[in-house]
């Protein structure tokens, strides 16, 4: 038996780096996986793999920078499986513009795909899991939310954000919810490249007593502990994985 069978499952950015190995650990585990992303081949890749593997997904197209796109998803989820258990806000968007080069709209577009969409998708799965009388939602911040110096002021405040989104969930959505979120450092992805890679983030690798970056199946082990009842007393608790920079 997996640690999820019968789970539903939603894992918003899940068509590549931590949230795509995350579908495939969750799929693994028995869940059924919501897919979403905003390239259908590489949200139909994915899915694909799981089928392959025996297990259970399908995926909805979304732009989680369209405020609409939460009920898209929502909705998707519910005519598809009738439930939902788990939610893993991981969709997110990187700025690297300083706050004198930083435009409003990036700066709006950042926060709807980091903070908003998690907002708006949680108040529509949330009565669904305080009717079951259980549900795990998962957010992801950054260490960008626990200090200025990793992240440029959009991507920054927005993790900040986060980090209070979800104590905040947390506190008003229990006892039948449990909200916890995870803070990666540097880790290979698609948005690790976009910023530069090895040469531009090679010094927190420097600064980490692991010396190295971090895999994005190291951050989907964290998100099935807590999507599991190997946490169930756990909420409000920001994890941070990230090589243990500035420990």
């Amino acid at each position: 038996m997996g640690k999820l069978d019968g789970k539903v499952a939603i894992i918003t950015g899940s068509t590549s780096g931590m949230g795509r190995d995350t579908a495939y650990l969750f799929a693994k585990e028995g869940a059924k996986v919501v897919v979403t992303g905003r390239n259908e081949a590489r949200a139909k890749a994915v899915v694909d793999k799981i089928k392959a593997d025996g297990g259970e997904a399908m995926y909805v197209l979304a732009d989680t920078s369209d405020l609409g796109a939460p009920q898209k998803i929502f909705d998707a989820t519910m005519e598809a499986y009738g439930t939902v258990d788990i939610l893993f806000n991981n969709a997110g968007m990187l700025s690297v513009a300083p706050i004198l080069d930083c435009s409003l709209e990036e700066f709006q577009k950042v926060m709807n795909v980091n903070v908003t969409s998690a907002f708006l998708l949680t108040k529509l799965v949330a009565p669904v899991m305080k009717a079951k009388g259980k549900g795990s939602i998962i957010n992801t911040s950054s260490v960008a939310g626990c200090a200025a110096h990793w992240g440029p002021v959009a991507y920054c405040t927005s993790k900040h954000a986060m980090n209070g989104l979800t104590k905040a969930m947390a506190m008003e959505l229990g006892p039948e919810i449990r909200v916890n979120g995870i803070q990666p450092g540097a880790i290979r992805t698609a948005m690790l490249d976009s910023a530069g890679g090895d040469e531009a983030l090679g010094f927190m690798k420097v600064r980490a007593p692991l010396q190295r970056f971090g895999e994005g199946s190291e951050i989907a082990t964290v998100a099935l502990f807590f999507a599991t009842d190997d946490s169930s007393f756990i909420t409000g608790q920001l994890v941070r994985v990230d090589g243990g920079v500035d420990c």
